[in-house]
């Protein structure tokens, strides 16, 4: 016979209760308890990682940046005159001399007003010796006239004293002296005129023939310029130098201006490096820099700045002192550094990635035992292209993180393996 036991349910639910109480509570414990604990630091393999170490002593700022050597002077070769391009004598690249002939052209009007001006300076000169010719038979003329009426007058003087010498001895008529003296008087008076006239006669023959040598002159310029247009349609190199460009064509007419070649001289190249304008404010003429041309480092000095930036970046022309590296040619790719200034006593350390100048960034500081890097804050100060001055958050010795660590920005503590 089945005994009904009284209250077996109501034990069975409390300690259904009290047992779910205990659960919760010892899983709110847990989470509690984990929660204290601090994440686990991920692990990095140092051997892909770049570090440096913060030292002090002097550090050197300069400022980066690639370019080309170029020439100092390229020799633009112009047309000077029309014509059609019928040779191409050389080729880019060409070793030449100031004499040698790069380009002949053809143009026959050149040509034909070069007869022309030739013909002009024969007749203008065969009509001066014509003209010397009339002048001198006219000065001959003027001399016989002139000693003709000289001899009248000394006849008529000598019939005058004559007439006088018998009028006194009452030998003739007071008349025929009168008429004596008035013809000699005449002649005398006409003596005087042309002998002026004969005077006058050698400047009028000088005023005639330097009007005739002056327009003689004029066409002898004509033609010496006609003359050497002609002999400018072989086109000289005009400088010892290598033919940097021929932009024409054979059969291509070109005008007066047109720049057939470029000819540069290879042993006097400048560089001319792009910096970032963000590094411009203290770059000044005259600073030291550094060429390097693959081949060789050479020394250089700034020699003028473009007053404007372009995409970013403004040219700086660097002179080069001392011989050319073997290999150095216009159009080389090189890279440059300019020294900005000195520092004798700063505590610095190789540029991170993300070092910028006077700014707060977050680092990987390696710790003593070299298995973790914590992350700290360091202010920088003034920067160079490969090392950075430390104001604050390092000092000597320490080991710190250079790569690029963004992707560990959720953590401030990483495993080195």
């Amino acid at each position: 016979m089945d005994i009904k036991r009284e209250g077996i349910g109501r034990k069975k639910l409390i300690r259904r209760v009290v047992l779910g109480v205990v659960v919760v509570a010892a899983l709110g414990a847990t989470t509690f308890g984990l929660s204290r604990f601090k994440p686990a630091a991920p692990n990095v393999e140092a051997a892909t990682l770049w570090f440096g170490n913060a030292e002090r002593g002097p550090m050197v700022r300069n400022v980066r940046g690639l370019g080309t050597l170029v020439p100092q002077e390229i020799l633009f070769v112009p047309a000077t005159s029309e014509g059609r391009v019928e040779k191409r004598l050389m080729l880019p690249g060409t070793d030449v001399k100031a004499g040698t002939v790069i380009i002949e052209l053809s143009n026959q009007e050149l040509m034909t007003a070069l007869s022309d001006a030739q013909w002009a300076v024969r007749a203008a000169e065969a009509e001066m010796a014509d003209l010397k010719v009339k002048l001198t038979r006219e000065k001959l003329e003027q001399k016989s006239k002139t000693a003709q009426i000289q001899a009248e007058q000394a006849q008529a003087q000598l019939a005058y004293d004559r007439d006088m010498k018998l009028f006194k001895e009452g030998l003739t008529a007071d008349l025929t002296v009168k008429l004596s003296k008035s013809k000699s008087e005449e002649l005398t008076h006409r003596l005087e005129i042309e002998r002026e006239r004969l005077a006058s006669n050698d400047d009028m023959i000088k005023a005639q023939l330097e009007a005739k040598r002056v327009n003689i002159e004029k066409l002898r310029d004509a033609y010496a310029l006609k003359k050497k247009q002609v002999a400018d349609l072989r086109v000289r190199a005009g400088v010892d130098g290598v033919l940097q460009d021929l932009p024409v064509q054979v059969g291509q007419r070109v005008t007066l201006g047109t720049v057939l070649a470029k000819v540069s001289q290879p042993w006097k190249l400048k560089a001319e490096l792009k910096i970032p304008e963000t590094q411009m404010n203290e770059i000044r003429i005259g600073m030291t820099a550094e060429v390097d041309t693959r081949n060789g480092l050479i020394k250089g000095q700034v020699a003028r700045i473009d007053p404007a930036a372009i995409n970013g970046t403004v040219t700086v022309d660097v002179r080069l002192i001392g011989e050319l590296p073997t290999g150095a040619r216009p159009d080389l790719s090189v890279d440059g550094t300019i020294e900005i200034e000195k520092l004798n006593d700063v505590l610095h350390v190789q540029r991170p990635v993300i070092g910028q100048a006077n700014a707060a960034v977050g680092l990987f500081r390696v710790t003593a035992d070299g298995k973790e890097a914590e992350r700290i804050q360091v202010k920088f100060g003034r920067t160079s292209v490969n090392t950075i001055e430390v104001v604050s958050g390092l000092k000597v010795g320490d080991r710190v993180v250079l790569s690029d660590m963004s992707q560990w920005d959720a953590h401030n503590r990483v495993r080195l393996n």
